[in-house]
């Protein structure tokens, strides 16, 4: 099961390619929700750039507490979602991205606010490089699963009926496991593959005890995809 994957310098140039295009997006006055991992840090990085060198303003709205950490490092001007009556945008990564769009997310375990900014957004851009499509969702990543603690055991238990092998996420250099933003812990939930993301992600929405879960159905509008070839950045939506 793959929960960490380390870029090497090819990736990361293609992710940061992928920032700078999606920074691009963002004009004077928008609403901007700001993802979580290595590929949004570098949307974040670069429209931290755009705000000094450029004069850009706008509001950002962060998905986790990393991703507002780097935000205000960045001299990012930042609101939560209550605090705004709009989305216009959304920039996000995604574990993997699969046909129409459907996606994995949540291997920094941010994946329910990470849902909710992208639903409340105008558009949604999911913003990869070109190793993390894949033809059928599920063959690399396990679905994340947001539990709440008193509900660990019996949703591990349908989860296994339902012919998955959870695992309880573990913390990297903590005793214990991981535990969300909203307090609440993660199984990794893998599948053999995921040939109907859409009705797994209704199975998994009425799981009692389910927060919420990685699988994105019918959300992205669009994917800046980076190239680890030649560097390009290509749309595909």
């Amino acid at each position: 099961m793959n929960l960490k994957q380390s870029a090497d310098p090819v990736q990361m140039e293609a992710r940061r390619r992928v920032g700078v295009a999606a920074a691009a997006l963002v004009e004077n006055g928008m609403v901007v929700g700001l993802g979580t991992g290595s590929t949004a840090a570098c949307a974040i990085a670069e429209l931290g750039r755009r705000v000094r060198e450029d004069g850009l303003r706008f509001i950002g709205v962060p998905t986790s507490w990393s991703a507002a950490e780097l935000a205000r490092q960045a001299g990012l001007d930042l609101r939560t979602l209550n605090d705004v009556d709009r989305v216009d945008i959304a920039l996000d990564g995604a574990d993997e991205v699969g046909p129409g769009l459907a996606l994995i997310k949540g291997g920094g375990a941010a994946h329910t606010q990470e849902k909710i900014v992208a639903t409340a957004a105008r558009r949604f851009v999911v913003l990869a490089d070109d190793g993390k499509l894949v033809d059928v969702l599920g063959v690399k990543w396990a679905v994340p699963v947001e539990v709440l603690g008193f509900a660990l055991k019996a949703v591990e238990r349908t989860l296994v009926a339902m012919g998955s092998v959870p695992v309880l996420r573990k913390g990297g250099g903590k005793d214990g496991p991981v535990v969300t933003d909203h307090g609440n812990l993660v199984l990794d939930a893998k599948f053999e593959s995921i040939p109907d993301p859409a009705a797994l992600a209704r199975v998994l929405d009425a799981i009692p005890g389910v927060l919420e879960h990685g699988l994105f159905v019918d959300l992205a509008d669009e994917a800046l995809i980076g190239s680890r070839v030649d560097g390009s950045v290509r749309r595909i939506s």
